[in-house]
């Protein structure tokens, strides 16, 4: 199966889960992520809003901003470059539509940040391998926005796919350009990958 037919065939899947399938994956993928820790006072956080079935970490951000940490929302760069920077995403900050139809806050350019500033991104994703491969919608933003991290070793951010355990998929060709993850959470598991 090559990569669209594996993307159509997990969005699909995903899609398919009943808002009750949705509501228990989330709380139980919250639960599972809030034990893991890595959560603290002043953490800043790239986050995002759940779209086209993926799972909804909506329960992670109330949790994470109540222990103190600063939560940001992707925003597509303006100026044409296909990257995404991050603006603060507090519960009364203002969001508009992007081109593809998700919101995202209206924020000034200056006071947005790059994926390099963030100590932790939560990410979306359409598959997920054990080895921390992830496929995603196939516009490669959040790719072009962690290319950073294929030059030189970084500590962070700490990359963690979020995803239904239905998307998980045996191997997945990883491409030069692709980050892999550090860890996957899933409403019945954290898998954490072994960093070569």
């Amino acid at each position: 199966m090559d990569s669209g037919e594996i993307r159509s065939q997990l969005r699909s899947k995903r899609r398919s889960l009943t808002d009750q399938q949705q509501q228990f994956a989330a709380q139980h993928m919250s639960s599972l992520m809030q034990r893991e820790s890595p959560f603290t006072s002043g953490t800043r956080i790239g986050v995002y809003l759940a779209n086209d079935g993926e799972i909804d970490p909506s329960l992670l951000v109330s949790k994470v901003r109540s222990a103190g940490c600063y939560c940001f929302l992707p925003v597509i760069d303006p100026r044409g470059t296909n990257c995404l920077y991050f603006a603060r995403y507090d519960s009364d900050t203002e969001l508009a539509t992007n081109r593809y139809g998700i919101l995202e806050p209206v924020a000034k350019q200056s006071t947005m940040l790059s994926a390099k500033d963030l100590d932790i991104l939560l990410m979306p994703l359409v598959a997920f391998d054990r080895e921390g491969t992830r496929m995603g919608m196939g516009g490669g933003f959040y790719d072009r926005s962690l290319s950073f991290m294929a030059e030189s070793v970084h500590t962070k951010p700490i990359l963690i796919g979020l995803a239904h355990s239905c998307q998980e998929t045996p191997h997945l060709i990883r491409q030069h350009w692709d980050i892999p993850l550090h860890l996957i959470a899933t409403e019945k598991e954290i898998v954490c990958v072994k960093q070569k």
